[in-house]
């Protein structure tokens, strides 16, 4: 791709202050790192939506309580650590158990591709859940927030240093309304039918192989076909991912860097 058709994702920084660190998107979640045997770093859908996009990294520990109103006051925000002579990046700024996160930065897509602003994927956390939104930043000129709606009363709500609070992806305007949603039923399609029957036969016996402990099986432990982009009959995908190469911000140059991974 010539550097004239880029597709380029652009950070300002608004304020010569140190900002909230963007990285790359992490593979990495600590539920599923968990997992008996990690089990659910199988499930390549899951890790490819790890990767999908960029975090923007927490820089102070805070504990948030809710305490059921609507109010401003009815949040409580306190700051247990992070870089001195900063302000706290939270705030209590539209109420009702809403966590308000300012971003130091005006981004700039491409023309006609918006930015996604989510919480990061596959990622629970007790007692509050993010809010999602999308922003035509080809063209705005003012910054937005990251807003995370409190779930439960009283109970408190920690944020680490280095913990993402915020996940980014440039999305093409208009593209799922571009999309004409067709219902069928899979007899219309023999060789999609012959192929599906075959995947679900395929995936009967080597669940049942599973069950009664049959030596293949147990070594295998689990169907590998999606995740090497082949089908049963061995017909391969022409452009399988199993892994994204997200690149990293330049020009980087904030004073705070988080040590260690980010805490997902």
């Amino acid at each position: 791709m010539s550097e004239d058709n880029e597709l380029k994702l652009t950070a300002y920084r608004v304020h010569n202050t140190p900002s909230m660190p963007i990285v790359p998107a992490s593979i990495q979640r600590t539920w599923m790192s968990q997992t008996n045997d990690r089990f659910a770093y199988r499930c390549l859908p899951l890790t490819i939506a790890n990767q999908h996009g960029w975090f923007i990294l927490n820089t102070h520990k805070i504990r948030v309580v809710w305490n059921g109103g609507s109010g401003l006051d009815a949040l409580t925000i306190v700051c247990k650590a992070g870089p001195k002579n900063t302000n706290v990046p939270a705030i209590s700024h539209f109420g009702d158990g809403v966590l308000t996160w300012p971003l130091n930065y005006i981004f700039r897509t491409p023309p006609g591709y918006n930015l996604w602003a989510r919480g990061p994927s596959n990622y629970a956390k007790d007692g509050i859940a993010p809010l999602e939104g999308i922003i035509e930043t080809d063209w705005s000129v003012a910054t937005f927030t990251m807003n995370w709606k409190m779930t439960t009363v009283n109970v408190p709500v920690d944020f680490e240093i280095g913990e993402p609070i915020c996940m980014i992806t440039p999305v093409k305007r208009g593209e799922a309304e571009n999309f004409i949603p067709v219902m069928r039923d899979l007899s219309e399609e023999p060789e999609l039918k012959k192929a599906f029957e075959d995947w679900s036969a395929s995936r009967n016996k080597f669940n049942a192989d599973l069950a009664r402990r049959a030596p293949e099986a147990v070594e295998s432990k689990w169907q590998r076909d999606y995740t090497q982009g082949v089908t049963p009959t061995g017909q391969r995908a022409a452009d399988h991912q199993v892994k994204l190469e997200i690149r990293p911000f330049d020009g980087t140059t904030d004073k705070f860097v988080p040590t260690g991974e980010p805490r997902v």
